[in-house]
């Protein structure tokens, strides 16, 4: 929905810092353990995150304000979103910093597994902040990116989600779109693996072009990877070995975050192959989008998919809703929870599949032997 440029305000901007409330949640479970002394306290940021958030969610409502053209430029030059952005990291690093200091003291059996899926979630969180950051032009955005994924160790998501997903989202070739009738644990032991391999690949055809050798810095596998190292290596020397299986633990919670985000953004959806044999263009057609307001400021719209695929560089600020995208029937949040139950996700999206394709399964992106009822 287009508004008149002359009129338009962003009434999100007093909202996009709500992003930071992520990060900062770890610091009010710990001052509640340290009040209360109780191990409970460190559930609070699992519960907010798969429990309030999709509650406020569906109470909100949606948002499909889009703003006006003539606006995007000095909204897209504008540093106060950048810098929410950037905000981001410092708070990211802390919560994992205390995180690991709780981890050694020895919260308790409840406790360490609620510590794990708090930092997990956090960092999971962060792929999200990196995501944004690493679809920029500016170096230091790119870089940025690449610290955001050094926790979760997940640092070959900076080649293969720009240069791999990007290029085949919505096909069988791609790792990281599912397939009608895959669960998401199915997904998941593809999609880890098959993307890993995808940025090798890609990677190392870039250094191959240049008859150069790809086990350089320059690599951008290799650096993001060495953050890793490097991250790891410090709070080890800093907090003893014992934080290794917690910093472990914790990314793959975290990047199992990203993957079930994955999952439900093209979960079934196809694009259909041209008369010259080529996938036709991307369109709005080919990512489930949602409009759930609070879902949206806390992820930099990531929800508004379709206008991400089409124009990668438009900041987030500035991504718009399209008629003809598929509605997811809740925000993210909700939807990440419905994914691990493979009966209730299945029940609840694969009609919808179904349904954007006319009824025709030979259209939708199958998972090979599966066979929709009906």
């Amino acid at each position: 929905m287009e508004i008149a440029a002359a009129a338009w305000r962003d009434t999100k901007r007093p909202l996009w810092p709500l992003a930071l409330v992520v990060p900062a949640l770890p610091f009010v479970s710990l001052l509640l353990a340290t009040v209360t002394n109780g191990a409970w306290a460190w559930w609070l940021t699992p519960v907010v995150i798969l429990g309030v958030i999709p509650a406020i969610d569906l109470l909100i409502g949606d948002d499909r304000a889009n703003p006006p053209e003539d606006a995007v430029p000095a909204l897209q030059a504008s540093r106060y979103y950048r810098w929410i952005t950037y905000l981001f990291l410092p708070a990211q690093y802390a919560a994992l910093i205390a995180a690991c200091g709780v981890w050694v003291a020895g919260p308790g059996p409840a406790g360490a597994a609620a510590l794990v899926l708090t930092a997990g979630l956090v960092n999971g969180v962060a792929i999200n902040t990196a995501h944004e950051l690493g679809h920029k032009r500016e170096s230091v955005e790119r870089w940025l990116s690449k610290i955001a994924l050094a926790p979760t160790g997940y640092g070959h998501f900076f080649v293969e989600h720009n240069r791999g997903h990007h290029v085949r989202v919505a096909t069988p070739e791609d790792p990281a779109s599912s397939r009608l009738g895959e669960s998401y644990y199915r997904f998941w032991a593809r999609t880890v693996p098959g993307s890993l391999r995808s940025a090798w690949r890609l990677e190392t055809a870039r250094f191959r072009i240049r008859s150069r050798s790809p086990w350089t810095w320059r690599n951008d596998i290799l650096n993001a990877w060495a953050m890793t190292a490097l991250l790891y290596a410090a709070l080890t020397a800093g907090f003893g070995p014992r934080v290794l299986p917690f910093l472990l633990l914790q990314a793959v919670v975290g990047f199992s975050l990203l993957e079930v985000v994955n999952y439900l953004e093209h979960y079934g959806l196809l694009r259909q192959r041209t008369a010259t044999g080529r996938y036709e263009k991307v369109d709005p057609r080919h990512s489930w989008n949602s409009d759930r307001l609070v879902t949206n400021v806390f992820l930099f719209q990531l929800q508004r998919h379709s206008d991400h695929h089409a124009n990668p560089l438009r900041r987030y600020q500035s991504l718009r809703t399209f008629e003809e995208s598929p509605q997811l029937p809740a925000g993210y949040a909700t939807m990440v929870v419905l994914a691990l139950i493979p009966p209730l996700w299945r029940r609840i999206m694969n009609p919808r599949v179904l349904a954007h394709y006319g009824g025709d399964a030979t259209l939708a992106n199958t998972m090979p032997g599966f066979r929709p009822p009906g």
